[in-house]
């Protein structure tokens, strides 16, 4: 296996990817299942360039607090220009499985798609639940990379840079173990929902066009699609666009829970 290097090249590309109309999509969808109150003190698990850290800001106002952590010095960097004057804002380099922050000290926490790459899911889980206070609510956002559907002439050779793209992940399809292993560090009322991004446009504001730059430099990176293969697996992406026979469909997941009071 060898994941996503998350270093200032793939800051960039993701500064792009989080700007896109879908992407927007998503951080409304989980914003509105964490429910962020005024004076809320939040923890983002896996902050990355900190979109959410400062929009959370927002809700919270400045009574509130947001905590961001994240093991990618790159990222954290990005994040900390971003909410730059913000007093209430603090970051940390941490892993999940040991994060910085006493027990019981936030009102929730978010984690979003994070998860896919940890090796022991319930130990993160179980950080987060040791974090929240009792009735603390967690939101947990990840992808079913199974369920991706994309068309291509020669479905051989997606198969293959699926392939190879799929090893940038720990679980491919981690979702449909998530609410069990909420319940078992002791959540309660765990909920799902799915949500599907699907386009026929292949622009950089769909979540398959901002996608598609990402996949092209892990996949060029790993050298199982050959260099000629790959530019033709992206010419026929753009070919197909162009055409107006362009389609992309997956599924994301919201899970959200509850530390008991």
């Amino acid at each position: 296996m060898n994941q996503l290097v998350f270093d200032e090249g793939l800051a960039e590309q993701l500064e792009v990817l989080y700007r896109t109309r879908d992407v927007l999509r998503r951080r409304a969808l989980i914003r509105e299942a964490l429910d962020p109150q005024p004076g809320d003190r939040i923890l983002d698990v896996g902050c990355g360039p900190g979109f959410y850290v400062a929009e959370l800001l927002e809700d919270v106002g400045p009574e509130g607090s947001v905590v961001g952590v994240d093991n990618s010095a790159a990222m954290l960097a990005v994040a900390v220009h971003r909410c730059q004057g913000r007093s209430n804002a603090a970051f940390h380099e941490a892993e999940v499985l040991a994060l910085p922050v006493k027990d019981a000290s936030f009102d929730r926490a978010l984690c979003v798609q994070v998860l896919e790459y940890v090796p022991d899911v319930p130990a993160a889980l179980a950080e987060m639940h040791r974090a929240l206070r009792p009735g603390g609510r967690l939101v947990v956002w990840d992808v079913d990379w199974s369920t991706v559907s994309w068309h291509s002439a020669d479905p051989d050779r997606m198969a293959r840079v699926q392939r190879s793209w799929d090893a940038h992940l720990t679980h491919r399809s981690l979702p449909r173990a998530l609410s069990a292993q909420l319940r078992a560090v002791g959540f309660d009322d765990v909920r799902m929902d799915g949500h599907t991004f699907a386009t026929n446009e292949f622009t950089p504001d769909a979540y398959a066009g901002a996608l598609v730059p990402v996949i092209e430099r892990y996949v060029a990176g790993r050298g199982e699609v050959g260099e000629e293969e790959l530019r033709a697996w992206m010419a026929e992406q753009r070919e197909l666009a162009d055409r107006g026979e362009f389609f992309f469909a997956c599924v994301q997941f919201a899970f959200t829970a509850t530390r008991p009071g």
